[in-house]
């Protein structure tokens, strides 16, 4: 493709702005956004007003533009958007973790099929160039597992807890005044936002399409003062942890919850709005990564990235999906898990092995015990809205 880069882009928000930005100080390349597309025209912005329009096809049909930069919160108009811009010729930087999550394998041959670059570095992990690692360095059957704290809103509400004793609520509103949360927080806190980034390191990492439906994932939204009391008398952390790890051989699994953090983990020093990434395999033993994971400035570099990776006609190979291959998803694997609960009948639904630990007080119920994680996905739609907390034990 042509070195000089004529950038149309959709979605002038908070990565916007900060794409516009650090495109604005780096120096060395030839690009330029020659487009910006929103919703509403009349809203003020830190760019040209004549840059701006209402209407998509300003950007999709402009035969000058010849690449698309997706920056909208919108999945399934997001999707729209990168499936017609490839169809018509043009490469695509995308940050929407959630449209990847669940069209991923189509827009893979989409790519394909037109001949295009379709990067998205900013899709996970803000600033941490993970799956460029995962595509380039990684890339062998050597990989077993990778895990961290990969979502910086949730991770910013824990550190205030735990550092500064915040109640969850105001350390959620901080939170949102700062702009790490959105007015509605329910990705992040749910730990939605985790699980859609975790699918995509697994198709880098792993060369494995997981629908998200079949992943259990857990949040931090029923955290109450008595988990952060345990947690802390037993010298925890708790963090919303991610991860996919390759189990009896040729066998992946992912999930998603909070996690009990001892102080010798990684994800122990991870802190305030920055994400942590542990990498493991055979023969390199454990390698991990830390960097910002939300704000303007970080993901709008990691966009800048892919536009900068633009110029030099970089693709993702994909080499786990053309040479590794096999591998198969599994939730058949036992895991330990904390469960605090108010209701017993609440407690019947869980299907424990073992117990290791309980308590039974008067404002205070809790369990420690192994059980098989398919237990858990076969539960999940009945213990939403229940007054319960459930986070992991094992190993990060």
């Amino acid at each position: 493709m042509s070195k000089k880069l004529k950038i149309g882009v959709f979605g002038f928000g908070v990565v916007g702005s900060g794409l516009a930005h650090v495109l604005k100080n780096s120096k060395g390349l030839d690009a330029s956004i020659v487009r910006v597309c929103v919703k509403d025209a009349g809203k003020i912005r830190d760019i040209d007003p004549d840059l701006i329009t209402v209407n998509p096809d300003d950007i999709l049909n402009d035969p000058e533009i010849n690449v698309v930069v997706e920056l909208i919160d919108d999945a399934d108009a997001a999707y729209q958007i990168v499936k017609t811009a490839m169809q018509n010729g043009k490469h695509v930087v995308s940050a929407n973790k959630k449209m990847l999550a669940y069209h991923i394998e189509e827009l893979i041959q989409l790519q394909w099929k037109y001949k295009v670059s379709f990067l998205y570095e900013a899709s996970a992990c803000g600033s941490i160039p993970i799956i460029r690692n995962l595509e380039e360095y990684y890339d062998n059957d050597l990989l077993q597992s990778v895990s961290g704290v990969l979502n910086g809103s949730s991770n910013y509400i824990l550190t205030k807890i735990f550092n500064e004793n915040l109640d969850y609520n105001l350390a959620l509103k901080e939170a949102q005044d700062l702009g790490f949360a959105e007015s509605d927080p329910t990705s992040d806190v749910g730990g939605f936002d985790t699980l859609y980034k975790l699918i995509i390191l697994t198709v880098h990492g792993f060369g494995l399409f997981v629908h998200p439906d079949e992943v259990f994932n857990a949040g931090i939204a029923n955290l109450s003062p008595k988990d952060i009391e345990l947690a802390s008398q037993k010298g925890y952390k708790i963090r919303l942890l991610g991860k996919v790890t390759k189990v009896n051989g040729n066998h992946v699994n992912l999930f998603v919850a909070p996690k009990f953090v001892k102080p010798q983990e990684h994800a122990y020093t991870v802190e305030s709005h920055y994400n942590g990434v542990l990498i493991q395999g055979n023969f390199y033993d454990n390698q991990f990564m830390y960097g910002k994971g939300a704000g303007s400035h970080p993901t709008g570099s990691a966009v800048l990235s892919d536009i900068t990776a633009l110029a030099y006609d970089y693709k993702y190979e994909y080499k786990k999906l053309k040479y590794y291959g096999g591998l198969e998803y599994t939730n058949d694997m036992d895991v330990e898990i904390y469960l605090r609960y108010t209701d017993k009948n609440d407690l019947a639904l869980f299907n424990f092995k073992e117990i290791s630990e309980s308590l039974i007080a008067k404002d205070f119920n809790y369990v420690i015990g192994t059980l098989n994680l398919s237990e858990l996905i076969k539960i999940r739609k009945q213990i939403e809205g229940k007054d319960i907390f459930l986070a992991y034990l094992g190993e990060e």
